[in-house]
């Protein structure tokens, strides 16, 4: 299984905003194309003067998912992003493999 991270930082004037956007409208808008299983946003336990940062975590089965999103949808759904809050956030993505998965008991 492989995860897409995607970690943001915004600024504290467009928080509540940008987050209900991401939960009604963009994180949807991702799930809808296909390539992932789920998607989970957190938000880091940190004080930070500069913004609210936060995790949007979406898995896949595999990387030919991952390819597909990005060469398929990943720059126009990022584009939207960008395009609506300008100047009010910065982003990195990263990629993880799960290597192993344990439950208590």
């Amino acid at each position: 299984m492989i995860v897409y991270n995607v970690t943001i930082q915004v600024d504290h004037d467009i928080e509540k905003e940008w987050l209900e956007w991401m939960n009604t409208v963009h994180i949807p808008d991702v799930l809808a194309t296909g390539c992932f299983l789920e998607g989970r946003i957190s938000r880091l336990m940190v004080d930070d003067e500069t913004g609210i940062t936060f995790s949007i975590q979406y898995t896949l089965e595999n990387m030919q998912k991952l390819e597909e999103y990005q060469e398929k949808y990943a720059q126009r759904l990022q584009k939207e992003h960008a395009d609506r809050y300008e100047n009010k956030f910065v982003a990195f993505r990263t990629v993880m493999e799960v290597v192993g998965k344990h439950l208590p008991g």
